[in-house]
């Protein structure tokens, strides 16, 4: 399983933005800028691995739950789906923002129509078009916008300014949106982190640290969640899922066991990892030359676009990256592109 919790270790340091527009960034990011990157590692590492904690009891009430209204859900999920996110537009601060929002989930939906069912020639056997779009809507936006900026700073201690009792019901919201969401088609983990704001105590409402803690939540959750999904529904929701069910023929709940002890294992290794390798990661990246590290992470992201989706690939990604720059334009949250699969689900495309 994929060890969540190390993720953020590497994306904090990746695309830090020059001070001017750190109110547009992404909430680690901003962390990092004020100084406190160390700070932003361990939170995102506890939210992780107290959400593993968490989900496992869960999982299987959940489970149940989901399985009988799976078929009502099913029948109406073009509904489910429209509901979540007009929840996603109603959590705005403003009718501005909201309109914002509504805008950039249209062009991403577009964007999703117009190339989720092209079948490119590309060199790898399990390619698709969706390397290019993720890449391109979240990945590369966040290097272009940081390409002049000064990259990582100099770090203060890592001090957790939320106490105990914040991270846990942090994590806990978290957790519980990556229930909901684990289960349901096109929806991510991101978009359960926007959901689970509300129940996220007095830590700023959309504060970067609450928001970090309940995402990191979201993510590793969502892991357990969607194992359960497989096994009892058959329908894998995450691109690990896909992997797994295309490799192994298919998920019985006699590998359960072994695979929610892998994903434990893989929270653990990262929780520890985080600790071990972060700071010294936030130092490294700080010392580099941040526009040579810019290009080449950007130029990785094309070659695995070409990789997964040939030529066309390419061109896709270049649009995706395009379409990916229009929130921060418009100040509203990236989640908002997610659009470009639970759009076309949505329109039953």
């Amino acid at each position: 399983m994929d060890p969540l919790s190390v993720r953020p270790t590497f994306a904090l340091a990746l695309g830090v933005p020059d001070p001017a527009i750190t109110a547009t960034a992404l909430p680690g990011h901003r962390l990092v800028v004020a100084g406190r990157g160390r700070e932003a590692l361990r939170l995102s590492a506890l939210g992780s691995v107290l959400a593993v904690a968490l989900a496992v009891p869960l999982a299987l009430p959940v489970t149940w739950l989901m399985t009988e209204a799976y078929p009502t859900v099913r029948e109406h999920l073009p509904v489910v789906l429209l509901v979540v996110v007009l929840s996603l537009l109603v959590t705005k601060s403003s009718r501005r923002s909201a309109l914002a929002g509504a805008f950039c989930f249209a062009l991403a939906a577009l964007l999703g129509v117009s190339t989720l069912g092209l079948d490119p020639n590309a060199p790898l056997a399990l390619g698709g078009m969706l390397a290019p779009l993720f890449s391109g809507l979240f990945g590369a936006p966040v290097l272009l916008d940081a390409f002049d900026g000064a990259g990582v700073p100099p770090q203060d201690d890592a001090t957790l300014t939320l106490s105990g009792r914040e991270i846990g019901w942090t994590a806990g919201a978290g957790s519980l949106a990556g229930a909901f969401v684990g289960y349901l088609p096109g929806v991510s983990a991101a978009v359960a982190s926007v959901l689970s704001l509300p129940l996220v105590p007095n830590t700023g409402g959309e504060g970067a640290r609450g928001f970090l803690v309940a995402s990191s939540g979201a993510n590793t959750s969502n892991t357990v969640f969607a194992l359960f999904a497989l096994v009892a529904l058959g329908t894998p929701r995450t691109g690990v899922m896909v992997a797994l069910d295309d490799g192994g023929g298919g998920v019985g709940s006699g590998a359960l066991p072994a695979l929610l002890a892998a994903t434990a294992v893989a929270a653990l290794v990262g929780f520890v990892l985080v600790l071990v390798v972060g700071d010294r990661y936030l130092r490294v990246v700080g010392r580099a030359n941040y526009a040579v590290v810019s290009v080449t992470v950007l130029a990785l992201l094309v070659a695995l676009s070409w990789l997964f989706a040939g030529p066309v690939g390419v061109g896709v990604f270049l649009v995706a990256s395009l379409v990916g720059l229009v929130p921060v334009r418009l100040r509203t949250r990236r989640v908002h592109l997610m659009g470009v699969l639970v759009g076309p689900l949505i329109l039953g495309v």
